[in-house]
């Protein structure tokens, strides 16, 4: 359904993203914000459905600063070169990647974000330092790091209560701290949205697009 294109960030940086748009007029925008495996099948498929869900929708290849075409599996040390690359970008970089694919989908109408993994971290990150209109967190380990944050736009968390990375101490924070957001956990672990890893758990999967889809529609259209 996509196609590549090439975005500019705000300090003059180039990166390939991917850009697949609805049939008819948008809804609204979506920037999916990868996993640390690059901005491979699964984070096309998943802009795919959100694209024929009505909205447009593009996904930045966040990776492209350390490393052009960086697609990863979910198999052997795809997880080790994954954090490796992810370790090598920090923070702030990302986000001007993130806000450049933003901008770029501002024809659509509202724009909001949605982040898996790594991405769910960075979208909360865009949710408290952006100007996106919503904000989608799936198991984003490092929210509870950035917890004093307060987001300036409506907040969606979803959560799997047996993820091996994220311990329930740190889900219960961003819980206690941030008691207006809605915050959902599913009996799964990481990554459980992902069809193709070991946790992969489709009725959680199913229950948690659904209730994104609402959220969106919400505040995006």
């Amino acid at each position: 359904m996509g196609q590549r294109i090439s975005l500019e960030a705000s300090d003059g940086h180039r990166l390939a993203a991917y850009r697949t748009d609805p049939e008819g007029p948008p809804r609204g925008g979506i920037v999916i914000i990868q996993e640390v495996f690059g901005l491979n099948d699964h984070i096309r498929g998943v802009c795919d459905g959100y694209a024929e869900d009505g909205y447009a929708v593009v996904a930045p290849a966040l990776f492209d600063r350390v490393e052009e075409g960086v697609e990863l599996g979910y198999q052997g040390g795809d997880l080790s070169r994954g954090r490796e690359l992810r370790g090598a970008l920090g923070w702030d970089e990302p986000l001007l990647d993130i806000q450049a694919a933003v901008e770029s989908l501002k024809g659509a109408g509202k724009v909001g974000v949605i982040g898996y993994c790594w991405g769910g971290s960075l979208a909360w990150l865009c949710a408290t330092r952006l100007g996106v209109d919503a904000a989608v967190c799936y198991y984003g380990g490092q929210i509870a790091d950035f917890v004093d944050e307060t987001p300036r736009c409506p907040v969606m968390l979803h959560f799997g209560e047996t993820d091996a990375f994220i311990p329930n101490e740190k889900v219960e924070l961003v819980r206690e701290m941030h008691a207006s957001v809605p915050l959902f956990t599913y009996p799964a672990g990481h990554g459980f949205n992902c069809e193709s890893r070991a946790d992969y758990h489709p009725q959680s999967a199913k229950l948690a697009r659904s209730r994104s889809l609402e959220f969106l529609s919400q505040h995006l259209g």
